[in-house]
């Protein structure tokens, strides 16, 4: 079977973990700060915290901007859930806009009609762009947008880290960027995250608030606000801190798979079959996403794929669909890119362990499953 995704996990990272099992100090401790000073490095910003997971993440950035009932933070239409979980979770209302058929992301003239004409009683506080599977583009435009209009920007980043746009690195463009340590991620350490920022005031707020708002002092451990336990383990911050030095190259080659995917589906794309996701110069292709055409089930393609021995999936999902977040402003939208994305949006296997040969494989399997072999 040819995998969807495949964690690469080095042997110095192995090792390092089982020194660590061994030693005893399981919790947060120095991997996970020696990571933290790599991470905010690599990105070129001030701070990096690590967290159990992306979605603490995007929680803590939340919390910190004091963001809860009675506001609102605009989301895209196609995007994991978590994106508008959390928002819904503080108390606040996740706004849905739709996304661009190209690359997936938010669209900003959506975004900025949707800012422009909001006359709903909740305060619009912050936008949460997506940089779907990696892709870097208008992140410069979000942030434009944000600042034009006094609000926050929280960059959703799960799926971005080491992707850039016109020299701005994905996660450092607003008051917080927000990754995922998943191992659907080209960067994981099983479960985890990383919340980025520039702002130091906010550093040491969204710090606090990850471990039970508790602060150690000479005078021993003084607890200055509610908190959470959102820490990652130190054998988390081993296994980030090993994967880090590798990431460059795997987005190399993941770019270069991604390529061959577009070249040997040319064909499909020609014959109405398909679209291609736009590999856009710093684009970190986390996710390699086709659209089928209308014609086609997903599921039955997903099947027959899976009978030919490659695994494939869908992208993500619609917000505007799930039923979750049916609130007057969005009740009144319509969300054509992001539904037909959900409904059709097929991705295929990509990750840096495999071949030129796998791909050939993926696409032979595919041409026979859509009837062109």
């Amino acid at each position: 079977m040819i995998k969807l995704s495949q964690p690469q996990i080095p042997d110095s990272a192995i090792e390092k973990v089982g020194e660590i099992l061994r030693s005893g100090q399981l919790v947060h401790g120095e991997e996970c700060n020696l990571f933290e000073k790599e991470l905010a490095k690599f990105l070129g910003a001030k701070h990096a915290l690590v967290v159990s997971n992306g979605t603490a993440a995007l929680h803590l950035a939340l919390l910190a901007l004091n963001i809860g009932p009675g506001d609102a933070v605009i989301v895209p239409d196609f995007t994991f859930t978590a994106t508008a979980n959390i928002v819904e979770a503080v108390g606040a209302k996740a706004i849905i806009v739709d996304v661009d058929k190209t690359s997936y992301n938010l669209d900003p003239e959506k975004l900025q009609a949707c800012i422009e004409d909001w006359q709903e009683p909740e305060t619009l506080k912050a936008i949460m762009p997506v940089l779907e599977f990696g892709n870097p583009t208008h992140l410069n435009a979000y942030k434009e947008i944000a600042q034009q209009h006094g609000l926050f920007m929280i960059e959703d980043a799960a799926c971005a880290l080491g992707a850039s746009e016109q020299g701005t690195m994905v996660g450092t463009a607003a008051e917080f960027g927000c990754f995922s340590f998943h191992p659907r991620k080209t960067l994981t350490t099983g479960e985890g995250g990383a919340l980025v920022t520039n702002d130091s005031a906010l550093y040491e707020k969204a710090a606090l608030l990850r471990s039970h708002g508790m602060q150690r002092t000479e005078n021993g451990v003084e607890f200055k606000c509610i908190g959470l336990n959102y820490r990652l383990t130190n054998f988390q911050g081993a296994i980030g801190r090993a994967i880090l030095p590798e990431l460059n190259n795997w987005i190399v080659k993941r770019r270069e798979l991604a390529n061959q995917y577009t070249e040997l589906l040319a064909p499909l794309v020609q014959a109405g079959e398909l679209t291609l996701p736009t590999i856009v110069e710093g684009h970190s292709v986390q996710t390699y996403m086709t659209v089928l055409a209308d014609s086609y089930t997903r599921s039955n393609v997903i099947a027959q794929l899976r009978d030919k021995q490659v695994e494939s999936n869908l992208g993500a999902q619609s917000m505007s669909s799930l039923g979750l977040f049916d609130h007057s402003y969005n009740s009144q939208q319509q969300y054509p890119e992001g539904t037909r994305l959900y409904t059709h949006g097929l991705a295929l296997p990509l990750h840096e362990g495999m071949s030129h040969e796998d791909i050939s494989k993926v696409v032979n399997a595919l041409n026979e499953v859509l009837g062109h072999a």
